[in-house]
């Protein structure tokens, strides 16, 4: 009854979490690690075990995530990057051939959040108001330019004036071209979503982002108020959504308007925040996925719950690269 955390990276907190859970179910449960350089990794370095994985971008990273599993005794996998999220829901046969459980949504879906423009379609067709891209040849200033298919921060820009907006850049396919939000009328929300196996919402937390370093978020608060009500509501149940979700959104400060930005079908760096109020995602997941049973509706997690992170060391003796 072990797990395996994908692209471990430096969730040393997510990590933690499952290894704590895990242990009240099974005490011999293990919880591992995978990552291209495990040696370098926070969390490879504190996971009952780590494994150093091929790129993402191989073709044979899913066979061999299998092989690792099965050698293991590994029943669940927790993917937590987004480049991966494709190939292993792609390859959602072979695990479950295999008797091991990546918690992931459908293929379908996980493309959608993908790129940026279905995942506006899927806004729409949920009612959630969401940025408009602008218009280039009237265009209005400030814009903000993003990787269609891009995450964690990487390749955004924000265009303040027509001189900016080369050429070059108009005509790059994988950029979109949106309406500026400013945070000095806008504030940042990430809502951790977890839905069931079968697609049902049973737990949201939103998540105010005080502040962002390096693309995740270095302070924040929970926050229960209409944000939390307009949310449930909307993803009571959605076919495809599986597991954590992580939700971004904006809301005026004046008018409370609330406009959709992202999707991701994963983990976010900030879910230990939610974890800390009560939203015990690893938890539903073994219950689900390891001993077959259904999880309620929970909504009484810790409303005004402020995290303040910090930075902290593991340190290696001996360490010979």
């Amino acid at each position: 009854m072990n797990i395996l955390i994908t692209s471990a990276g430096r969730r040393v907190s997510l990590l933690q979490a499952f290894k704590k859970e895990l242990s009240e179910f099974f005490t011999d449960g293990k919880v591992y690690a995978a990552d291209m350089k495990p040696e370098l990794s926070p969390a490879c370095r504190i996971a009952d075990g780590s494994f150093s994985i091929i790129p993402v971008t191989d073709p044979a990273y899913c066979e061999k995530l299998v092989e690792i599993c099965l050698d293991y005794g590994i029943k669940i996998v927790i993917p937590t990057i987004d480049t991966e999220l494709i190939p292993i829901a792609e390859s959602i046969d072979l695990f479950l051939r295999n008797s091991i459980q990546p918690v992931i949504s459908s293929v379908e879906f996980v493309k959608i959040c993908r790129d940026k423009r279905e995942l506006f379609k899927y806004f729409d067709s949920i009612s959630l108001q969401r940025t408009n891209e602008v218009d280039l040849n009237n265009p209005q200033f400030p814009i903000f330019a993003k990787p269609v298919d891009g995450s964690s921060s990487i390749g955004i820009q924000i265009i303040k004036e027509k001189r900016q907006l080369t050429k070059e850049l108009i005509r790059d396919k994988n950029m979109i071209f949106l309406k500026y939000l400013s945070p000095e009328n806008y504030n940042e929300f990430t809502i951790d979503l977890y839905f069931d196996r079968n697609n049902f919402l049973k737990c949201a937390v939103p998540r105010e982002r005080l502040e962002v370093r390096g693309g995740e978020v270095s302070k924040a608060i929970t926050r229960k108020d209409d944000i939390y009500k307009k949310i449930c509501s909307l993803f009571t149940f959605c076919p495809g959504l599986v597991g954590c979700i992580t939700l971004q959104l904006f809301r005026h400060i004046k008018t409370s308007e609330i406009i959709g930005i992202e999707i991701n079908p994963r983990f976010g760096g900030g879910y230990p925040l939610s974890y800390l109020a009560g939203a015990n995602y690893p938890h539903y997941i073994i219950r689900e996925y390891l001993m077959n049973e259904d999880i309620p509706f929970f909504d009484t997690w810790e409303s005004n719950l402020l995290m303040l992170r910090y930075d902290d060391e593991i340190i290696v003796h001996d360490y010979k690269s």
